[in-house]
């Protein structure tokens, strides 16, 4: 059975879209979706732990204004059924099945991070279901550095709680005085949001998510080569979760692809500079 719950009005930005679910087999999938519909949609994969609440309003908005965007939550996290997957195979094959629920033949993937991880992989799996494709603060199979997220996140997430802070301030952002204030701006954005919230991700979704990271940056290198859609990657140029060099490496391996680096600005440098990603993507999704 297919179940969704919309509201009567219809949501005019990212902080009032409704909260949807789709049982996907026997598992609810929740999203929220926003924007003109009945084109393409651009549907947005987000990273380690996120929730429907961690995408940034502003470039969901931004996107919404000329495309139907679509925001999940991954099996196992937020409000979605059923437990987290312990690959990028399985979380592909997850979001393959939620588009064919949903009935669509062509999508759009913007993935950031993890979802890079897994936008990637829904492309090489179904190449015919991906029009276009755009890779954020990502990495391929087997990057640079990949395998070590863990490593180097836990210490800075100890930092976030001794220090009172989001530990995305430490994780995504630089330490300089552009880094500190981008970090406060997209934290505030995010609680724009006041009713109907995400729930949280659980200590064990987190961890089985972080084996999944951990196993791609273990992982044989994958074709890129047969990835011949267009192709735009962004990233910052000093990302210590998901290192610079593996959106380099992103471009130099896929035919065709553009890349974006931002100075001073780390894993979240799209977030930092939304307001000039924001006409890079809807000028590369609509070209």
């Amino acid at each position: 059975m297919n179940t969704s719950v919309r509201y009567l009005r219809p949501a005019t930005c990212y902080a009032e879209a409704s909260n949807l679910w789709i049982n996907v087999g026997e598992t609810p999938f929740a999203y929220r979706d926003l924007g003109p519909q009945g084109a393409v949609p651009v549907i947005l994969l987000n990273h380690w732990g996120a929730v429907l609440d961690n995408f940034d309003p502003r470039i969901v908005d931004g996107l919404a204004t000329k495309h139907h965007v679509i925001a999940i939550d991954y099996r196992g996290i937020g409000a979605s059924g059923g437990t987290a997957p312990l690959t990028i195979d399985e979380m592909a094959r997850d979001m393959i099945a939620f588009i064919r629920a949903l009935g669509f033949a062509k999508v759009d993937l913007f993935g950031f991070s993890l979802g890079g991880f897994v936008a990637q992989d829904i492309t090489l799996k179904a190449p015919d279901l991906v029009r276009k494709l755009i890779l954020t603060g990502t990495g391929p199979a087997g990057g640079k550095g990949i395998e070590k997220v863990g490593a180097v996140s836990w210490p800075l997430m100890i930092k976030a709680l001794l220090t009172l802070r989001d530990p995305k301030t430490y994780l995504f952002f630089t330490s300089t005085a552009n880094g500190r204030r981008a970090a406060k701006a997209f934290l505030d954005r995010l609680k724009e949001r006041k009713a109907g919230r995400d729930k949280g991700p659980t200590p064990r979704a987190l961890l089985r998510q972080l084996k999944a990271i951990k196993a791609w940056g273990r992982q044989a290198a994958q074709d890129l080569g047969r990835i011949n859609i267009p192709v735009l990657i962004a990233n910052g140029s000093n990302d210590i979760m998901v290192p610079t060099i593996n959106s380099t490496d992103l471009a130099r391996r896929i035919p065709g692809a553009q890349l974006v680096v931002y100075d001073d600005a780390g894993h979240g440098g799209i977030f930092q500079n939304h307001a000039d990603f924001v006409p890079k993507a809807l000028s590369f999704l609509g070209a």
